[in-house]
């Protein structure tokens, strides 16, 4: 097989003032063909991007790239906070399950995917790797895709196929993956919240981890568990010594049963070479893996996701601060309602008592233009270093008094007056 091969500043001459340029995000984030792009800044004018989480070394923040390219997040991350809360950003509220609609529905129709693939196979097949989520969609739709081939992405099984027919452009290069190793962030909050929410975890279980050191420090705890199964928007180091173990082993799942199933993979090189050509893990469409109506068919579906701040009412904030957009709303709602549905299912949101500023997470109301990603009538258990709440069918008042009683004790008094200026 011949492959074509284009050095990537030839490549990114494919892409011209006013369009819209998907960028593939997370571990797969490809910084080369971004760079190659950023270095034409001079030659575009009011290019729009659109990405989730971004990882690498790629910034838009700069004043040189303020006329060439506006940043317009569906995710909010580190890589981009600043440029999207800047007049040269900006963020858009929407369900991860539902991004794809954007892009096959014609709403914000794709010019251009910069992705980042597996080499091709002997059939022309390269792999989306650690990120199917949106690119797939995204790849299907856009007018023109060019791949940065990288033999260090893995192979992964599931809808992450790309047939080279497809890309205007391949252009070779192989670098390292971006690393996040949630370990480092451990304390000893983080690991007693830990321990409370697998507490709630049953046998037979089907998980849902959000990112960071809590989903992290839950799966640490799992080790005497059976027959865990795993539907997940995303999944790092943390399950690979219970797969190895047999704790996961997806026996008791209704659909998928003997496979992992997620849309995007961020962690180490050690989880990276143990997805790769790995068929018990399933990499797929986010718009399937954050399906509600998919969710709720295993049972004992167990969501744990986690919060900035959290009000006496049970409303959750998970993507901003105050009017500063901080992340985004992502997949929380998706897994939330879909466990909420699941038989025996629990959706749980964990989060410290309080910031590590001595600020309450619990708070009397959401700062003034936070985002409720998380409405008060989906959330049922609660879960901080403190104890585990479950607020489902309690009124306002019990919701309340559950959540001052897992509230940091520096806080409590505040929130009991809050309670009383309010209730009595």
């Amino acid at each position: 097989m011949e492959l074509k091969h284009t050095e990537a500043a030839e490549a990114v001459k494919l892409i011209t003032s006013g369009n819209r340029v998907f960028i593939h995000g997370g571990a797969a984030t490809p910084v080369f063909l971004v760079k190659a792009m950023q270095n034409r800044h001079t030659d575009l004018e009011n290019v729009e991007l659109v990405s989730i989480t971004t990882l690498g070394d790629v910034d838009f923040d700069t004043d040189i790239y303020r006329k060439s390219f506006f940043f317009n997040s569906l995710f909010v991350s580190a890589a981009t906070r600043a440029v999207a809360n800047s007049s040269r950003g900006d963020y858009v509220p929407i369900f991860l399950s539902q991004i794809p609609q954007l892009f096959y529905g014609n709403i914000l129709p794709i010019d251009v995917a910069l992705v980042q693939v597996s080499p091709p196979d002997k059939h022309g097949y390269c792999s989306l790797g650690t990120s199917v989520d949106i690119a797939k969609a995204a790849v299907d739709t856009a007018k023109i895709v060019i791949a940065q081939v990288n033999d260090r992405m893995p192979r992964t099984h599931g809808e992450s196929f790309i047939h080279i027919d497809k890309l205007a452009a391949l252009v070779y290069h192989n670098a390292e993956l971006p690393e996040v190793d949630y370990s480092f962030a451990v304390n000893d909050i983080v690991g007693k919240i830990g321990y409370n929410v697998a507490s709630l975890v049953e046998d037979g279980a089907t998980l849902q981890l959000g990112i960071g050191s809590i989903p992290d420090q839950v799966l640490k705890n799992l080790g005497g568990h059976k027959d865990l199964g795993l539907h997940t928007e995303m999944f790092s180091d943390g399950i690979i010594d219970l797969i190895h173990k047999g704790v996961i082993n997806n026996s008791l799942k209704k659909l998928n049963r003997g496979r992992s199933v997620t849309s995007f993979i961020t962690g180490t090189r050690k989880l990276y070479d143990f997805v790769d050509d790995n068929p018990s893990i399933r990499v797929m469409n986010i718009s399937y893996v954050n399906d509600t109506s998919i969710i709720r068919q295993n049972a004992k579906a167990t969501a744990i996701n986690s919060a900035i701040e959290l009000d006496l009412t049970g409303q959750v904030c998970a993507d901003s601060i105050g009017t500063y957009q901080y992340s985004g709303i992502g997949g929380q709602m998706d897994f939330m309602r879909g466990a909420s549905l699941s038989e025996g299912g629990k959706p749980i949101i964990a989060l410290p008592s309080q910031t590590q500023k001595g600020i309450s997470r619990i708070v009397p109301f959401l700062k003034e233009g936070a985002g409720v990603v998380t409405t008060r009538g989906h959330v049922h258990w609660v879960v901080t270093e403190y104890g585990m709440v479950n607020l489902f069918g309690k009124s306002l008042k019990q919701r309340a008094k559950a959540l001052i009683e897992i509230a940091h004790p520096n806080h409590r008094e505040m929130l009991d007056k809050a309670y009383f200026s309010r209730f009595d």
